[in-house]
């Protein structure tokens, strides 16, 4: 099949990747170049990349509002479009141009967590499970028809891992509902029920900001949601870190040894612990300013006087 592709991050390159090994992709849409690092220099967005390695051809329109663009697209005489994590609105004259329409592979259970950030927003709510929709788009912000599922339990996965592994069954599940599509097959379409709607605003990097006045819980979730965009940070004796991985300490018993008041800091049998509001928070990786990642307990060991329990631990500032 003909298609045109829309999309900009990692998740999306490798829907794309995969997109490519058996159909036509005939353009690709992506958000313009960004402009990283103190050099000042324009990055390709992830699926820019890959469409780059294919010789596709790319287009990075600001919006696709305006009649040049929507003619662009016609042009392409795509089948279908397909879309992940693009970041624009379709129009409807977009979304009328292929005959089989428009596809977006969404990464949440519709119809919880339509919008920006399903990812992190499944796991900061503590859900249990995450997953994919193939959808059939419509004007609505992640209102249409969905179609093929693929479920996961989120467990103890990172966001990162947790992309990883959305974007491979979301890439099976595309391609599922195509070769449905192309062979006149039935696929049935379930409307999502509003009421049940939960929604996924885009995440701001100060929501992972880590404060002793946390719950250890949710303390280990913003950790776990937490990417290279938008770290888990604080400040622990005085020094900024990146905290990488940390879990809620489960045991009792250790929280009473410790007796660690919130806000402080303390090496407990060969581990590092932060004092939460309710009960410790174990650091199990973390990466300080300007250094590369290292173990909890090696980043304590350079702490003077860190099994006192008297070394303090804050939120960091803006």
């Amino acid at each position: 099949m003909r298609i045109v592709f829309m999309g900009t991050p990692a998740y999306a390159a490798t829907i794309l990747e995969n997109l490519i090994q058996q159909h036509e992709v005939v353009g690709v849409y992506t958000r313009p170049d960004a402009v990283r690092g103190r050099g000042k220099k324009l990055v390709f967005s992830p699926v820019k990349q890959v469409a780059v390695q294919h010789n596709i051809p790319v287009f990075t329109p600001r919006n696709l509002r305006d009649a040049a663009t929507q003619r662009e697209i016609a042009a392409l005489a795509p089948d279908v479009i397909c879309v992940a994590a693009y970041g624009a609105i379709l129009p409807k004259r977009v979304l009328d141009t292929p005959p089989h329409g428009c596809l977006n592979v969404h990464a949440s259970l519709l119809p919880h967590w339509r919008g920006a950030a399903p990812i992190e927003r499944a796991i900061l709510a503590g859900d249990e499970q995450a997953g994919v929709c193939i959808m059939r788009m419509e004007e609505g912000l992640d209102t249409g028809d969905y179609g093929v599922v693929r479920t996961t339990d989120i467990g103890s996965k990172n966001a990162t891992e947790l992309t990883r592994e959305l974007s491979d069954l979301g890439s099976q599940a595309l391609l599922t509902t195509l070769a449905v599509i192309e062979d006149g097959g039935h696929i049935e379409w379930k409307k999502q029920d509003d009421f049940f709607a939960t929604y996924a605003p885009k995440v701001e990097k100060h929501e992972f900001y880590l404060a002793p006045t946390d719950k250890a819980a949710d303390a280990a979730k913003k950790v776990q949601a937490s990417s290279a965009p938008h770290p888990a940070r604080c400040v622990i004796a005085s020094r900024q870190v990146t905290i990488i991985a940390a879990e809620r300490e489960a045991s009792r018993l250790n929280c009473d040894k410790m007796k660690l008041a919130k806000g402080r800091v303390m090496l407990f049998q060969k581990e590092l612990y932060i004092g939460c509001a309710d009960r410790p928070l174990k650091v199990i990786e973390v990466r300080p300013a300007g250094k590369h990642s290292m173990s909890g307990r090696d980043f304590a060991m350079g702490i003077q006087n860190v099994k006192s329990g008297l070394i303090t631990w804050e939120a960091i500032d803006g």
